[in-house]
């Protein structure tokens, strides 16, 4: 089982990379686990297009210990496992806290080892690395993070304090850099910036997705690019990037 998490500035394109990642891996006949942790839970929602799915959370708040893994696991597109961790009621509790509640109860009810996934990705919210945050990589769950970025400014300086984080972590025996994933944006010296950066963290970029309104289009659609527009050499984009994470791990 290869446990990876993916960490990025908010807004540049996680739940889509990680939700095409994961149709791309199942297509090749893999067992794939995303779980979302986002108090937004829209991690899955290109892959199964339930606006009204609920959460590990809610699902806790309202039945506590009754709640079976079935009830906290859907299959999606190509069959990908889709989970939720959710959030705490607006203006009360602590977000982190919500993934720290989430994936222990997935231990407790022995998820990974009754769906046995050959993949699982912890789709982290934004560039938060600490409290329930740093979870998926202080807490054995991840053995690898990937980082998504571009050539922007702010997605820089949030893939750096990234990486400074997941190397703390790694001092202490938890998750490694896999890596960096450029989705890019077409700024000016994109090449250039994000070179510096896998320079300064001492990694490198393990693919690079081009902009495209095929992306674009399916995301509107609330689906996959795979599933939306297999034949697009945007869906052949993802299969790449799958085929380069495969050999990274």
């Amino acid at each position: 089982m290869k446990k990876i998490a993916v960490y990025g500035k908010g807004g540049i394109g996680k739940s889509t990379t990680v939700s095409n990642l994961s149709a791309a891996l199942a297509e090749k006949g893999y067992t794939v686990m995303q779980i979302g942790c986002d108090p937004k839970a829209d991690s899955t929602i290109n892959l199964h297009r339930d606006e009204n799915k609920q959460t590990v959370l809610d699902l806790i708040r309202a039945r506590n210990k009754d709640v079976t893994l079935d009830e906290m696991v859907t299959k999606g597109y190509n069959g990908v496992l889709c989970v939720e961790a959710g959030g705490p009621t607006p203006g009360l509790g602590c977000a982190g806290r919500g993934i720290v509640i989430a994936l222990q109860a997935l231990d407790d009810r022995n998820a990974y080892g009754i769906y046995k996934p050959d993949f699982v990705f912890y789709d982290v919210l934004g560039d938060v690395v600490c409290g329930g945050f740093s979870m998926p990589i202080r807490e054995g769950y991840a053995d690898k993070v990937f980082i998504l970025t571009s050539g922007e400014a702010m997605a820089i300086h949030a893939s750096m304090n990234i990486a400074v984080a997941v190397e703390t972590f790694q001092k202490r025996g938890y998750a490694k850099l896999g890596g960096v994933i450029v989705n890019r944006r077409n700024v000016k010296d994109e090449d250039e910036k994000i070179e510096k950066l896998c320079e300064d963290a001492s990694t490198h970029v393990v693919g690079t997705l081009d902009f495209s309104k095929t992306v674009q289009e399916a995301d509107e659609m609330h689906r996959t690019v795979l599933e939306a527009f297999p034949d697009s050499d945007a869906a052949d984009m993802y299969r790449r990037l799958a085929d380069n994470l495969i050999r990274e791990l």
